[in-house]
């Protein structure tokens, strides 16, 4: 059971999701450019930190979540490219493990483009159980890896590419940070992402289906942990 909930929102339709559903907070704070809300249910606090898109803001946010408001496990839904032509508009995926695409030490390390020194390939995990336990609960909720890096991509041959590359079949620009964070803290992390412009589709269909495919996401976060009242 976890009481004290973390969860990195990145961008501002996913947050609108979080108000849509939620209504006002308790409580919110300022950590410099950064909003913090507190929500509340039966036995569970969540603290929600709006990062803002990329790498560096997600791993800022999932920092603050760990050290400074102890958390026991930190949570990140939202919004993805699909990389297949399964992974269409408004499907719902679980990350098993992502791939921080544009990270290379390889030139003066022994590790392959995209590995961290740490870990044994270039894929950073996510938690086994806690993934397993939506696969479990929403049999339609697929298992992917992500591709993450701070770049929009919303060309159908980079997503087509990216998928070649590594096996992955959703890409965004947080997951990276937020997984290798909790990897170095041995802090349980579960990442719920719902594509919102499928391979073909680019900044175009991503400015359309945004808001409603973060809903979608959300919703499904919330029945793994209990939701909030």
């Amino acid at each position: 059971m976890y009481h004290k909930i973390g969860m990195v929102v990145a961008i501002n339709n996913e947050l609108l999701a979080v108000f849509d559903r939620l209504g006002e907070p308790k409580e919110t704070k300022q950590h410099g450019r950064m909003d913090l809300h507190v929500y509340e249910s039966e036995g569970m606090t969540w603290y929600i930190v709006h990062s803002g898109a990329g790498e560096i803001g997600a791993a800022a946010a999932t920092e603050l979540l760990i050290s400074c408001y102890e958390v026991d496990v930190i949570l990140n839904f939202g919004v993805v490219g699909g990389l297949t032509d399964e992974m269409a508009m408004n499907r719902t995926a679980v990350v098993t493990k992502v791939v921080h695409y544009e990270y290379d030490a390889s030139e003066f390390d022994p590790v392959k483009p995209g590995q961290y020194e740490e870990l044994p390939d270039e894929f950073i995990p996510t938690t086994e159980a806690l993934y397993e336990k939506v696969t479990a609960l929403f049999p339609n909720i697929k298992p992917v890896i992500a591709a993450s890096a701070d770049k929009f991509v919303g060309d159908p041959d980079k997503k087509r590419a990216l998928h070649d590359s590594y096996g992955a079949e959703i890409c965004d620009m947080e997951s990276a940070a937020i997984a290798l964070t909790c990897f170095r803290h041995n802090m349980p992390v579960l990442i719920i992402k719902t594509v919102s412009d499928g391979v073909t589709d680019g900044a175009e269909g991503f400015a359309k289906s945004c808001r409603s495919s973060a809903l979608l996401c959300f919703d499904a976060a919330m029945k793994v942990f209990g939701g909030i009242r």
